[in-house]
C-alpha cells in the first residue's frame, strides 16, 4: 500500500493554490496539481471562521482519516489540498467522506481516472 505525505510548508500549499486546479462542493474544497513522485502529498486547511481549535482538528482528523480508508482508490503523483468550508462543521463522517470521494471523481482521480491539468483547462 502506497503511503502519503503531508504538505506542511506555505509555499507547497501556495503553489498548489496558484497553479492546481479545483473543484468544490459544499462542505469542501479541493486543489489538485501534479507533483511529477509516486507519492500523493496531502495538506488539510481549515479557517479560524469554521469554529474554535477544538472543531478544526477533529474535522481534519475526519478528513484525513477518510483519505487515509481510502487512499488506494485515488492516483498517485499529485498535491492534494482539501479546504474546509464552514458547512462542513456539523457534519458527519459519512458526509464528509463523501464530500471527498465526490470531489475526487470530479477531478478524476479516482479509481484509476488519469489526471491532466491540460484536459482540465480546456
Amino acid at each position: 500500500m502506497k503511503k502519503s505525505e503531508s504538505l506542511k510548508k506555505n509555499r507547497d500549499f501556495q503553489n498548489v493554490y496558484r497553479t492546481g486546479v479545483s473543484f468544490a462542493n459544499r462542505l469542501l474544497v479541493m486543489y489538485v496539481k501534479e507533483n511529477k513522485t509516486e507519492t500523493n502529498r496531502i495538506g488539510i486547511s481549515v479557517s479560524k471562521k469554521v469554529g474554535n481549535s477544538v472543531i478544526r482538528h477533529h474535522l481534519a482528523r475526519l478528513i484525513r482519516e477518510s483519505y487515509r480508508l481510502q487512499e488506494d482508490m485515488f492516483d498517485s503523483g499529485l498535491d492534494i489540498v482539501v479546504v474546509v468550508r464552514v458547512a462542513a462543521k456539523e457534519a458527519k463522517y459519512r458526509e464528509i467522506e463523501s464530500a471527498l470521494l465526490h470531489l475526487g471523481r470530479l477531478h478524476k482521480i479516482i479509481n484509476g481516472n488519469s489526471f491532466s491539468v491540460e484536459k482540465k483547462m480546456e
